[in-house]
């Protein structure tokens, strides 16, 4: 068997465990960005197998140039899609972000009423 088998290749930027819907990036990330052990990571990500995260660094030691390059790509995915996001937030976030500045200026009067009432 070959360390690719335990990989879908959907596309240059889309790898994906074979069996699940997870991609490599996730388990890199959490290997490389976050210092977790295989066995943290095999206990995070529960549908996969200990083999599974085992090949997947395997893959990424084997290609490290090539999976580096697949990590930046999609780290600035990420990061751009994030401030993308910031920029044109969805409705419900606004939403959110209204009902949490109502609640910190109620708390505010509040806290100013209980003082004035000493």
């Amino acid at each position: 068997m070959q360390v690719e088998d335990y990989f879908n290749f959907l596309a240059p930027n889309d790898i994906r465990i074979k069996g699940s819907r997870i991609g490599i990036e996730t388990i890199l990330y959490e290997y490389i960005y976050r210092a977790k052990t295989p066995e943290e990571i095999a206990g995070i990500y529960t549908s996969l197998t200990l083999e599974q995260v085992y090949a997947t660094i395997l893959y990424y030691l084997h290609e490290q140039e090539k999976i580096s390059q697949y990590m930046t790509d999609w780290l600035e995915y990420c990061f751009n899609s994030a401030k993308e996001q910031d920029k044109n937030p969805p409705s419900h976030i606004l939403k959110l972000k209204q009902i949490k500045a109502q609640r910190k200026l109620e708390k505010q009067i509040m806290n100013e009423h209980s003082i004035s009432n000493r």
